[in-house]
C-alpha cells in the first residue's frame, strides 16, 4: 500500500478547480491552489474561509514559484491536479513548473485535453522522471465538489500510487458502492475516455432537447408538466437514474422568484419559468472552450466508426452557436417553425412513443462511442475494458444511466474487443423493441416540422447498420464509372460478404 497522500497543488481555480480543491481540503489534504487570474484565486479562498470543515487546509497563490515551493517537504513527492484549458495554456504552465519539478512528482491532469497532446506531454516529463497521468473527469463542476467520474490514463505505478486517493475523492456506484475509477490504460487512453464520453453526452443532450421542444411546441405542453413526465421517465423503466434527465426536469420546474438565485438571475415578478430566459445558441464548439465532441467526430471518422447519432448532435451546436447568420438565413429560406401535431392520437402514445425513442438514441449513442473506443483500444494497444468504462459512468456522471449500464456492462466486460455491440442479443433486442416507436416520432416530427436531427440520424443508423440491399451499390457503380475503383459482386463467396478489402471487378463503363 503507498503512503497517503497529504498534499496537492491545483492549477487552477475556475469552476472545476475551486471545487475540487475544496473536495480535496475537505478530504484532509493541505491544498494549494494557484491561478493566472487573481480574481479566481481570491474566490476560491472565500469559499474556503467561509467553511468551518476547511479551516486552515487551503492556501492561495498569485506567484507560481511560490505555489511550488509550498508543496515541497509535505509529501514524499509533489502532487499537482491540473485544471486548465486545453492545448497551449496547459504547455505554458507545464513550462512555468518544470524547473521546480522532480524525480517522482506526478501530474494529473484532469482538463478536457486531445490524448495526443498528453502523450506528447507524458513523454516530455517522463525525460525527467516526472509522470503525466491524463485524467477524464466527468460530473460538471457540481460533482468535482461532491465526487466525480474518473479515468486516469498513463504509467501503471504513479496510477497506483494516487489510486487511494482517487478512489476517496471519486463517486461511488451507489448499487455497489465501488468507487467510480479505474486505470483505463496507458498512454492517452484517460482523455480519449473522456472525449468519447463527451460526444455521447453531445447525442443525448441533443436527443433530450428535441424532445422537450417536440412535447412544447408539438403537443403544447407547458414546461412544469414536461418535467412532471421527466420526473416519472427517471423513476422507473429504461430511462431510471439518468442524470441528464434529472436534472433535466429540475429545468423544467424551476420558476423566475423576486429574488432569482443566488447571484440575482432569474429575478422576475412574472412567475415565468427560468427557461425561457435561455438563448437558442451554445458556442462552446464555436469559440473552440469545447473541443471534445469535434475531435470525437474527426477519431469517429479516421478510425471508420459510424458515429451520426453525435455528429448530428454536435452539427445543430455548431449551427445554433452563429444565430447572426441564422437570423439572417431564416429570412431568406423561410422554413417552416414547428406545428402542433394534429389528428386523433392519444397524446399518452406520442409521450410514449418520445419515451421508446429517447430511450433507443441514447443506447445507440452509448452504442456508437462504445465501438470508438473498442477500435481505438485495438489499434492503438491500449486494451481498455469497456466494462470498466461502464462502471466509471455509473455515477457523479454526465451519461449516467442506470438501465443502459445493466445492460451494457457484463457482456462487454466479457468481451473486451467488441467494435459492435449490435452482436449482443441484449443491445440487439432493446434496440430492436424500440425501433418502431422511433420511427413513428420521426414521421411525425417530420410532418409537423419539429428539429429533430439526432432523433431521426438515431432512426436512420438502425436501418443501415442493419440492412442488406443498401444504396451504396448504386454508389460503388458510380465509383467504378468515374475512378474504375473496382467492386465485389452480390452471391460470391470470398466477395459477399467478404472482407473490407476493394473488389476484383472493374466494368468499363465508358472507354477513356
Amino acid at each position: 500500500m503507498p503512503p497517503p497522500i497529504k498534499s496537492i497543488g491545483v492549477v487552477g481555480a475556475g469552476n472545476m478547480g475551486s471545487m475540487m480543491t475544496l473536495r480535496f481540503a475537505e478530504l484532509g489534504l493541505e491544498v494549494s491552489v494557484w491561478d493566472v487570474q487573481k480574481e479566481n484565486v481570491d474566490e476560491v479562498m472565500n469559499y474556503a474561509r467561509d467553511d468551518k470543515n476547511i479551516t486552515g487546509r487551503v492556501q492561495g497563490f498569485y506567484d507560481i514559484n511560490k505555489f511550488v515551493k509550498s508543496l515541497e517537504g509535505k509529501s514524499d513527492r509533489k502532487l499537482f491536479m491540473f485544471s486548465i484549458t486545453h492545448g497551449e495554456p496547459a504547455d505554458q504552465v507545464l513550462r512555468m513548473l518544470k524547473p521546480d519539478l522532480k524525480e517522482g512528482d506526478i501530474i494529473l491532469d484532469g482538463g478536457n485535453e486531445n490524448y495526443r497532446h498528453t502523450e506528447r506531454r507524458q513523454e516530455e516529463c517522463a525525460a525527467i522522471g516526472v509522470a503525466w497521468i491524463g485524467m477524464g473527469v466527468s460530473g460538471g463542476y457540481q460533482s468535482a465538489r461532491r465526487g466525480p467520474s474518473l479515468s486516469p490514463g498513463g504509467d501503471a505505478e504513479a496510477i497506483e500510487r494516487v489510486m487511494p486517493f482517487l478512489e476517496s475523492y471519486a463517486a461511488h456506484d451507489p448499487k455497489s458502492g465501488v468507487p467510480c475509477v479505474k486505470r483505463i490504460g496507458p498512454g492517452g487512453s484517460g482523455h480519449y475516455i473522456k472525449m468519447v464520453h463527451n460526444g455521447i453526452e453531445g447525442g443525448m443532450l441533443s436527443v433530450l432537447a428535441e424532445t422537450w421542444q417536440y412535447m412544447h411546441e408539438g403537443l403544447a405542453m407547458e414546461h412544469g408538466k414536461i418535467g412532471d413526465i421527466f420526473v416519472k421517465w427517471n423513476e422507473s423503466g429504461e430511462l431510471r437514474g439518468n442524470y441528464l434527465i434529472n436534472i433535466g426536469a429540475d429545468i423544467l420546474h424551476t420558476k423566475r422568484t423576486p429574488k432569482g438565485d443566488c447571484k440575482g438571475e432569474g429575478a422576475s415578478r412574472d412567475d415565468g419559468y427560468v427557461l425561457d430566459d435561455v438563448l437558442d445558441k451554445v458556442v462552446q464548439d464555436d469559440d473552440n472552450t469545447e473541443g471534445t465532441p469535434h475531435w470525437c467526430l474527426m477519431e469517429s471518422a479516421a478510425r471508420h466508426v459510424s458515429c451520426p447519432t453525435l455528429a448530428a448532435a454536435h452539427y445543430l451546436r455548431v449551427s445554433s452557436g452563429n444565430r447572426i447568420e441564422r437570423a439572417r438565413v431564416a429570412k431568406k429560406l423561410e422554413m417552416p417553425m414547428p406545428k402542433p401535431i394534429e389528428g386523433t392520437r392519444d397524446h399518452a402514445v406520442i409521450i410514449e412513443n418520445l419515451r421508446q425513442a429517447v430511450y433507443c438514441s441514447f443506447l445507440a449513442s452509448f452504442c456508437q462511442g462504445l465501438e470508438l473506443i473498442s477500435r481505438t483500444s485495438i489499434e492503438e494497444g491500449w486494451n481498455v475494458n469497456l466494462g470498466d468504462c461502464l462502471q466509471i459512468w455509473r455515477a457523479g456522471c454526465i451519461i449516467k444511466s442506470e438501465h443502459i449500464a445493466d445492460v451494457l456492462q457484463p457482456p462487454l466486460a466479457a468481451h473486451n474487443e467488441l467494435t459492435n455491440t449490435k452482436f449482443v442479443d441484449a443491445v440487439a433486442h432493446e434496440l430492436r423493441q424500440n425501433f418502431h416507436s422511433l420511427k413513428q416520432v420521426v414521421i411525425e416530427g417530420t410532418m409537423f416540422d419539429q428539429y429533430i436531427p439526432a432523433l431521426s440520424a438515431t432512426l436512420e443508423y438502425l436501418k443501415y447498420e442493419g440492412g442488406l440491399g443498401l444504396p451504396t451499390q448504386f454508389m460503388e457503380a458510380q465509383m467504378d464509372y468515374f475512378g474504375a475503383h473496382n467492386y465485389n459482386k452480390p452471391g460470391i463467396p470470398g466477395e459477399d460478404p467478404g472482407p473490407v478489402h476493394k473488389g476484383p471487378h472493374h466494368y468499363e463503363w465508358l472507354p477513356a
